[in-house]
């Protein structure tokens, strides 16, 4: 059965997570306040992220630039800048 929470994201109500996605107080947070279409979008910005910054999931460096990037896209309003991309006009 699906649950409705309120997305910080996208600031409405919305279909939540299944279960947490992502470990730890941060993981909690996103479970709590970050619907399914919001989560998808930063999976979206988070693959062009490791791709065109060449990103190694292995690299304690670059999983905490990644988060980083995440908490700012979720919670703070800022879109993810990649140099040189410039989104399809609609």
């Amino acid at each position: 059965m699906s649950r409705t929470i309120y997305c910080t994201f996208l600031q409405r109500d919305a279909e939540g997570q299944d279960f947490q996605l992502y470990p730890g107080e941060l993981g909690k947070r996103i479970y709590n306040e970050i619907s399914k279409e919001a989560w998808a979008q930063w999976q979206t910005k988070q693959t062009m992220l490791i791709n065109e910054k060449k990103l190694s999931m292995m690299n304690v460096a670059d999983r905490k630039l990644l988060e980083q990037e995440m908490v700012k896209f979720l919670f703070e309003g800022h879109d993810v800048h990649i140099e040189g991309y410039t989104p399809p006009s609609e």
